[in-house]
């Protein structure tokens, strides 16, 4: 067999684009943060992880801009090797003390921390535990360690205790959660499920990708319940509300000593440039400073879940500024992410095996700068729309 055969075979996708269904890959002319210049006309982005709005902040891209002129534009060699400045250093010892931890260490991309850490910490016969839900990158971490794989229903602690149960008491354990959820938009129940790590010797991580900057005053979901000290590793990254790319763990010193030193995609990998890391140390000064960033991000989220719900929307169990459109059938979501686009809202359009099949959504995500009126003009098109493709009655 050719191993090129499954590409030649792969059609669905330019069925769609032939049908002017598909919503992956749009090219962006301009972005000013809560619109997008896209095709030479301007929507609404609903569709942004840009939380606090951040990346408009001229104090944020001058930081970036000064980084490039006295480091460069990269630092061309791996941390282990030439790539280690002084600018990373000091963005660890904010970011642990941020996050409440001892220590912190920063990756290029927050897909590397998970593949890095988890993996390095895992290995043949260990046990990798989490929620169905998990991102990616945290499945890709199983295999990369060649760790076993255990997965329970999303947020179902019951669940999660029975396959607990099962596992070998003598194996290395760990349970990795997100704190939100980047599509359904809910909250992992830590406190439940650090006294199941407690009951049953499991080392716990939580992916704060999407809570750093949103939950618990911006500081992630552990603070959001008060239970950091009963979480050994949080991860975060930059590209969210930090306006820039990167990722971070952070943990007891001996571990992230360890996991220095023996996570495959950072030793092997570029280090994050000096502009990146420059952008993300000015982020975390106005997050820490500037706490009304973090009030009106959740006003603008209230005041759209309020809304969709009140126009009949399903939007799940979001409790956060992620709040998924449930439509279920595939093809009316192509349609409703389509006639959205046409009216000028840009969202994010998830359908199998990105979701189980009978749950296809849109994903809308709110930014802490969007203006009163950009909220009810993105009311009045979901409103439109959803009544023209029977969504709402």
């Amino acid at each position: 067999m050719d191993i090129f055969d499954k590409a030649y075979n792969f059609t669905q996708a330019r069925i769609a684009q032939a049908a002017g269904l598909y919503p992956f890959f749009i090219p962006i002319q301009n972005s000013e943060g809560t619109e997008a210049l896209i095709d030479g006309r301007r929507l609404l982005m609903f569709g942004s992880n840009n939380y606090l709005g951040l990346t408009m902040d001229p104090r944020v891209r001058q930081a970036g801009i000064d980084a490039i002129k006295e480091f460069g534009p990269s630092c061309t060699g791996s941390r282990l090797a030439n790539g280690t400045l002084e600018l990373h250093l000091e963005l660890e010892g904010r970011l642990a003390d941020f996050v409440g931890k001892e220590a912190a260490l920063v990756f290029s991309t927050g897909y590397q921390v998970n593949l890095g850490a988890i993996s390095c910490l895992m290995s043949k016969g260990d046990f990798i535990i989490t929620d169905k839900e998990a991102h990616a990158s945290i499945v890709d971490a199983s295999m990369f360690s060649i760790a076993e794989l255990r997965r329970f229903g999303h947020n179902d602690v019951d669940h999660l205790e029975r396959v607990l149960k099962g596992l070998d008491p003598e194996a290395g354990k760990l349970l990795v959660v997100d704190g939100v959820y980047s599509v359904s938009g809910d909250l992992a129940p830590l406190p439940e499920l650090i006294e199941l790590c407690k009951k049953y010797k499991v080392r716990f991580m939580v992916d704060d990708a999407h809570s750093i900057g949103v939950m618990g005053k911006g500081r992630g979901t552990a603070a959001h319940f008060g239970v950091t000290d009963d979480v050994d590793l949080i991860m975060g990254t930059f590209s969210k509300s930090f306006a820039s790319v990167g990722g971070f763990i952070a943990g007891d010193e001996t571990v992230i000593h360890y996991i220095q030193h023996y996570a495959r995609s950072m030793v092997f990998s570029a280090a994050i440039p000096p502009s990146n890391a420059a952008v993300a140390l000015a982020a975390l000064d106005i997050i820490e400073n500037e706490p009304e960033h973090n009030e009106r991000l959740w006003k603008n989220a209230e005041r759209m879940r309020s809304g969709l719900n009140d126009l009949g929307f399903n939007t799940g169990t979001s409790v956060t500024p992620i709040i998924p459109i449930i439509i279920g059938e595939l093809e009316t979501t192509l349609l409703a992410w389509k006639r959205s686009f046409e009216e000028g809202a840009y969202t994010n359009c998830f359908i199998p095996p990105g979701v189980p099949e009978g749950s296809s959504l849109l994903r809308t995500s709110y930014i802490a700068t969007h203006t009163d009126d950009q909220i009810d003009r993105g009311l009045e098109i979901f409103e439109k729309v959803g009544l023209e493709l029977g969504l709402i009655g």
